[in-house]
C-alpha cells in the first residue's frame, strides 16, 4: 500500500502544471506556482459551497439584514472588480457576488472564482471607513486572483493520501461534495502562507488604488486590527506577517501605487468640472 501511495504522490507531482496566474502589475507580484487540480473543478466547487454557505446564513435570518450596510459594501467590491484586469484578463467575466452576513467575528473572504462575504464583526468593531473596507476587500479578492486556495488543494493532494491524490490524478468531477468542502476548508480554516498573505497585502493595495481608495487604509486598518486583537491578532489575520514586517511592507508598496490612486482622483476631479 505504502508504494502504491509513493506511486501515485510521484505521479501526481509530475502532473503538476507551473502556472503564472496572474500579470505582476505595479506591484511585481510574478511568482511562479504548481497546480495539481483545475481550476474549472475548484471554481465549481466553489460555486457549490458558497451556495451552501448562503443558503444557511439566510435560514440563520443573518444574510444581508443591513440594506444601507450591503449597499456600502457592493459599492466598494463594484468599484474594485474592474480593476482586476489589470492582474488577470478573465477575472472581469467572473460570476463576482458579495453578501453581509450577521457575525460577530472579525472576518471577510474571498472563494475561487469571486464569491465573497464580509462579516458585520468587522465592519462594526473596527468602525472601516470606505478607504479601509476596500483595503480588506481588494485583499481578499487578490487570493482569488492569485487562486491560492486551489494552489493549498494542490499542495494537499500532493502531500495527502486518499481522495486528495485520488481526486487530483482521476479527475474530481465525480467527487462533488467533497471539492466543495474542501473550498470551503481552505478559503474559511486552513490559513494561506505568510508568502500568499504578502502577495494579497500589495495585490489589494493596488486594486484599491486603482478603484479611487487610499493605498494607505491599508496601514491603518491593520494598526485598528492590531489594538483589537491585543497580543493576538483576530483570526482573519493569524497568519499574516508580523506587525512591524506587515506594515513596513504596506507602507513601500502603498506608496509605489499612490501614482495610480492620484490619478484615478486627478481624472475623477476632471471629469467632475
Amino acid at each position: 500500500m505504502r508504494a502504491f501511495v509513493a506511486l501515485i504522490a510521484v505521479l501526481l507531482a509530475a502532473g503538476c502544471q507551473t502556472v503564472d496566474t496572474t500579470k505582476g502589475g505595479a506591484v511585481g507580484v510574478d511568482r511562479h506556482q504548481r497546480m495539481a487540480v483545475s481550476s474549472e473543478e475548484v471554481n465549481a466547487g466553489a460555486q457549490k459551497a458558497y451556495a451552501q454557505m448562503m443558503a444557511e446564513a439566510q435560514k440563520k435570518n443573518a444574510l444581508d439584514r443591513d440594506a444601507a450596510q450591503v449597499a456600502r459594501i457592493k459599492n466598494v467590491v463594484g468599484r474594485l472588480v474592474p480593476q482586476t484586469t489589470a492582474f488577470r484578463d478573465d477575472a472581469g467575466k467572473w460570476p463576482w457576488e458579495v453578501h453581509v452576513i450577521s457575525v460577530d467575528d472579525v472576518n471577510a473572504w474571498c472563494m475561487p472564482a469571486g464569491k465573497m462575504a464580509i462579516y458585520t464583526g468587522l465592519i462594526n468593531k473596527l468602525q472601516a471607513t470606505d478607504d479601509e473596507l476596500a483595503a480588506v476587500m481588494g485583499h481578499e479578492i487578490a487570493h482569488a486572483l492569485r487562486e491560492h486556495s486551489r494552489e493549498q488543494m494542490s499542495q494537499q493532494a500532493i502531500t495527502q493520501t486518499g481522495i486528495g491524490i485520488v481526486g487530483a490524478i482521476f479527475g474530481v468531477g465525480q467527487l462533488g461534495q467533497g471539492v466543495a468542502n474542501a473550498v470551503a476548508d481552505v478559503t474559511l480554516f486552513k490559513p494561506k502562507s505568510r508568502g500568499m498573505e504578502t502577495e494579497a497585502d500589495r495585490i489589494g493595495v493596488e486594486l484599491a488604488a486603482r478603484a479611487g481608495y487610499d493605498p494607505r487604509a491599508a496601514i491603518s486598518l491593520w494598526q485598528k486590527m492590531e489594538k483589537l486583537g491585543g497580543s493576538q491578532p483576530p483570526q482573519w489575520l493569524s497568519t499574516h506577517p508580523s506587525n512591524e514586517s506587515r506594515i513596513a511592507d504596506l507602507q513601500q508598496y502603498s506608496e509605489k501605487v499612490m501614482p495610480l490612486y492620484q490619478a484615478t482622483k486627478g481624472g475623477a476631479a476632471a471629469a467632475g468640472k
